[in-house]
């Protein structure tokens, strides 16, 4: 059976129009309705079910639709696998991530990538909302969480240690807090993030939890430590964007002793991708460089 025949019968079976996808495949209507009908014949079976308003799948349909995904995709991954047998890692990769560990992380090392894979095309989509891998396209994820729970497989770029910092001209005029506890008495900046914005965890000579509040609520890691850099207060971050300005004296880590957690203290930057199955060579290339330049 022809296997282009079949990618278009599960094209009108996700937008539901044969005139969808003639525009999405440069087709004329007329022609995937040929091409539907001839899978029909051979099938012996009426996989849709046609009126002048709608196009919908049968019951046959539907469960020969769901067989047949898993099987296109599996010959795409067989002749990709075959095909980048002894060849030079090639092609786009896209990558997610959110836009502070894309700014302060990422875009530091694009150097090192290109110099060490120059036949792979790296597409950086940032964003602080998690991206689906599937519907998007997107061949990797790097989200900053606890161990990762769900269907995507994940693997431990580095690890990440929160700190609470402040800048020197806030110590200066509100002065320093001596215990975890005494943040009672500051405005903290916090992020928007639910678990971030109530209780800080606490441990190290002493294992506490501290309440915190604020008026200043900041969605974007980025922003958040650019207002405590202006002074504003002190706030939780994570190392990788705030230890160069501790090195600088830009900002002061104010519990240096304790180790902080607004969730869990097992948290790290979590490289995630779709299926076990198989893995481009692409894909496989930039995962062993994120490594030797990140962790």
């Amino acid at each position: 059976m022809d296997t282009d025949a079949l990618r278009i019968v599960q094209l009108v079976a996700q937008h539901g129009s044969f005139a969808a996808v003639a525009r999405v495949m440069a087709m004329d209507p007329s022609s995937v309705s040929r091409t539907v009908a001839g899978i029909e014949a051979q099938l012996g079976l009426r996989l849709f079910q046609r009126s002048t308003r709608q196009l919908r799948l049968t019951e046959a349909g539907a469960v020969y639709l769901a067989r047949l995904g898993p099987l296109l995709d599996d010959l795409d991954l067989a002749r990709d696998a075959a095909a980048e047998i002894g060849t030079v890692p090639k092609g786009r990769v896209r990558l997610t991530a959110s836009v502070a560990f894309g700014h302060d992380v990422l875009v530091p090392v694009l150097g090192a990538l290109r110099a060490e894979l120059p036949d792979i095309a790296l597409e950086l989509i940032l964003s602080d909302q998690n991206v689906d891998l599937v519907a998007g396209q997107v061949d990797l994820a790097i989200r900053l969480a606890p161990a990762p729970k769900g269907d995507l497989i994940s693997t431990r770029l580095r690890s990440t240690r929160y700190r609470v910092v402040a800048s020197p001209d806030y110590v200066a005029a509100h002065g320093a807090p001596d215990r975890p506890e005494a943040l009672v008495d500051h405005e903290v900046l916090r992020l928007t993030l639910p678990e971030y914005r109530t209780d800080w965890h606490f441990r190290g000579p002493r294992a506490v939890t501290v309440p915190v509040a604020g008026p200043v609520l900041i969605s974007n890691a980025l922003a958040l430590r650019a207002a405590v850099l202006a002074g504003l207060g002190p706030a939780l971050l994570a190392d990788w964007l705030i230890d160069a300005d501790i090195a600088d004296d830009r900002l002061l880590d104010l519990f240096p002793t304790y180790a902080v957690s607004a969730t869990t203290f097992d948290t790290a930057a979590w490289l995630l991708y779709p299926s076990r199955a198989y893995l481009p060579t692409k894909v496989r290339a930039v995962i062993d460089a994120l490594r030797r330049h990140i962790s």
